[in-house]
C-alpha cells in the first residue's frame, strides 16, 4: 500500500513540477499575459519573440530543469518505497510522462501551456544523457541551418526515439521516449501545418 501511494504521489509531484508556468510568470513580470502574444504558447520560443533573449534563456533553463527534477525526484524517492527494484524504471517512466503533461496542460493555466520540448530535453538528459545529448545536438544543428525552432524540436524528438531504440536502454525508457516524442509531435500540429504552408516564422521574426 505504501508503495502504491508513494508512486502516485511521485507522479502527481512530477505533474505539478511540469505545471509551473515559467513562461507565463516571465510575461507577468513584464506586465503582460504571454498567451495573448505571438503564438500564444508559454514556451521559451514565444517568450523569445515577445520578451527577448534574457527572459527566454531563463525560461528555457527552468523548463529543462523541471524535466530533470521530475526524474531525479522519482529515483530519490524510490529507495523509501520498499518495492522491488524492477519497478523503478516504470515509476520513472510515468513521472517523465507526467512532467511533460504538466508543462503542456498546466493546472494553473486552465490546462494550457507550452509544447514540452525543453522539459522533454530535461527528461532525456536525466534519463539517459547520451540520448539527451544526441537530441540536443540535432536540435542545435537544425536550428543553425534553418532557424526554425519547431522543426528543430520535432527532429530532436524523432532523433531521441531512434537513439533510445538503438542504444541498450531498458524497455520502460524506450516506451517513455517514444510516447513522449509522439506527444511533442502532436503538440506541434499547428506548426506542422504552417511548415507545410511555408508560413512558420524563423528565429528573429514575429509569429503571424
Amino acid at each position: 500500500m505504501t508503495f502504491w501511494f508513494a508512486s502516485i504521489a511521485s507522479v502527481a509531484a512530477a505533474y505539478l513540477l511540469g505545471s509551473i508556468p515559467t513562461g507565463y510568470l516571465a510575461g507577468r513580470l513584464r506586465g503582460i499575459d504571454i498567451r495573448q502574444h505571438g503564438s500564444g504558447s508559454t514556451g521559451a520560443t514565444n517568450v523569445l519573440r515577445t520578451l527577448g533573449k534574457g527572459p527566454a534563456l531563463a525560461v528555457l533553463i527552468v523548463d529543462v530543469l523541471k524535466g530533470v527534477a521530475a526524474i531525479l525526484l522519482a529515483r530519490w524517492l524510490f529507495p523509501w518505497l520498499q518495492a522491488p527494484a524492477a519497478w523503478l524504471p516504470w515509476v520513472v517512466c510515468l513521472c517523465g510522462l507526467a512532467v511533460l503533461l504538466g508543462h503542456s496542460r498546466s493546472i494553473w493555466l486552465g490546462f494550457t501551456g507550452g509544447k514540452s520540448a525543453a522539459t522533454g530535453l530535461g527528461v532525456l538528459l536525466a534519463l539517459s544523457w547520451p540520448v539527451g545529448a544526441g537530441a540536443a545536438a540535432i536540435f542545435l544543428a537544425v536550428l543553425a541551418l534553418v532557424r526554425i525552432v519547431s522543426l528543430a524540436s520535432m527532429l530532436a524528438a524523432v532523433t531521441a526515439a531512434i537513439l533510445v531504440c538503438v542504444l541498450p536502454e531498458p524497455l520502460p525508457s524506450r516506451l517513455l521516449v517514444i510516447a513522449g516524442g509522439l506527444y511533442v509531435l502532436a503538440l506541434h500540429r499547428a506548426n506542422i501545418a504552417r511548415l507545410l504552408a511555408g508560413t512558420e516564422p524563423k528565429v528573429g521574426r514575429s509569429s503571424a
